[in-house]
């Protein structure tokens, strides 16, 4: 089941942008959707280092993801994403994420605005899988 369970967790991760982040701020979470990208399963997603979520991330880097409910209903996977965040301004990084979506926000990956935020799981839930219990992958 674990390996079925890493299957769907790729599969979600490759066909999956947009998902939500949340970060602490005075204890409480705070969620925002972000563009995320991966490598097996290490995801990426770019930022200013004007945001909030920045500040928020220096002070506590835990975060809580949710990645892949297509909104279809009953029996879509999605993804439970625990894990830490790191801040990454070196430019091998930046030009590895940097994609033409990203042009709204910045000038290219020189714009020395941009920050990668990389955050390595620690555990990852597939969930609501056609009503069965949620499969739990560990890193």
């Amino acid at each position: 089941m674990a390996k079925n369970a890493k299957e769907i967790a790729q599969k979600i991760l490759q066909n999956s942008l947009i998902g939500t982040m949340a970060t602490i701020e005075q204890n409480k979470p705070h969620s925002r959707y972000m563009t995320f990208f991966n490598d097996d399963f290490i995801l990426y997603t770019a930022t200013s280092k004007k945001t909030h979520k920045v500040e928020e991330i220096q002070k506590n880097p835990n975060t809580h993801i949710l990645l892949g409910y297509e909104g279809k209903g009953l029996g879509d996977a999605f993804l439970e994403i625990e894990g830490t965040v790191e801040e990454h301004d070196d430019e091998s990084m930046k030009k590895k994420v940097w994609n033409n979506a990203l042009k709204g926000w910045f000038e290219g990956p020189e714009d020395p605005d941009l920050i990668i935020l990389k955050i390595t799981p620690k555990q990852i839930r597939v969930m609501n899988t056609k009503g069965e219990e949620p499969q739990i992958i560990e890193i």
